[in-house]
């Protein structure tokens, strides 16, 4: 799943191809995606002008004229630019033409992800007010993380994944940077001290920042919005590796279920 670094790298590789630009014409090829695509949204998205593209959590929101646009990437969802004369690609479920002889094209084979449509500042932020913080941002501390997580039995991994504490974390990178902090993935996380979230914390937003830099991961389906890989799947410490030697110390790389997802740790390393 396209997680805070595949998500921020789609946004910045489109930014600088659509801002500014007029939406000509809106294809739903396929409106059946995780949610109905609305036949009515076609005529009031085309025709406004696209004055910013930004991520929030998860989600890309292009802002319009007077509306709004909120994709999500799903599963195996990625956002290109295109040239309209392309042919077609098999899972390419809608299509924006653009004023610049350019495509935007939504491609998704498990249709997971979905499109919005937002008329009203009101109605996005009303959709948006459900989120936690920014990873990325000063909010995001250990003394944040400290307090959310008093009292609680849920294991680590869970609590850093939970979107209404903190978004954009997915499953590679909470793995990863519970590994480079030391700590166990089913560790409670009422457990866990200040310092170590401190801890935590540093690695999380490091991981991420790297991630971003080398253009997200790419295991099998993600590709940016040049149609190509991310690469920081060459640099996965856990994630992956079951069965295979830690780079620290040797020992075998464990896999667990938690909360239905696959979770990865050196037993020696973590804590």
């Amino acid at each position: 799943m396209p997680e805070l670094p595949e998500v921020e790298t789609t946004v910045q590789g489109l930014k600088h191809h659509i801002e500014g630009c007029r939406i000509e014409k809106v294809t739903f090829h396929r409106p059946d995606i995780r949610y109905p695509l609305e036949p009515h949204w076609i005529g009031a998205i085309e025709g406004q002008t696209i004055s910013a593209i930004r991520r929030r959590a998860k989600l890309i929101i292009i802002t319009l004229d007077n509306a709004y646009l909120v994709w999500h990437l799903g599963m195996t969802g990625s956002l290109r630019i295109s040239q309209p004369e392309e042919l077609m690609r098999k899972h390419d479920h809608v299509e924006l033409q653009l004023n610049n002889r350019r495509a935007i094209r939504f491609h998704d084979p498990r249709r997971f992800g979905y499109l919005n449509y937002f008329a009203d500042t009101d109605s996005l932020n009303e959709h948006l007010s459900r989120y936690g913080v920014e990873p990325l941002s000063n909010a995001f501390n250990g003394a944040y993380l400290w307090r959310r997580s008093r009292n609680k039995k849920q294991p680590v991994k869970n609590f850093i994944m939970d979107q209404t504490v903190v978004v954009g974390v997915g499953n590679i990178y909470a793995c990863e940077a519970l590994f480079a902090a030391g700590i166990r993935p089913q560790r409670a996380c009422g457990k866990i001290s200040r310092a170590h979230y401190d801890n935590l914390i540093k690695h999380i937003k490091n991981i991420l920042r790297q991630a971003i830099k080398q253009g997200g991961t790419t295991l099998k389906d993600f590709e940016n919005a040049d149609a190509e890989p991310g690469y920081f799947q060459q640099s996965l410490a856990v994630y992956g590796r079951e069965g295979q030697p830690c780079a620290a110390c040797a020992t075998a790389i464990k896999k667990i279920k938690l909360g239905g997802r696959s979770s990865f740790y050196c037993p020696k390393c973590q804590r």
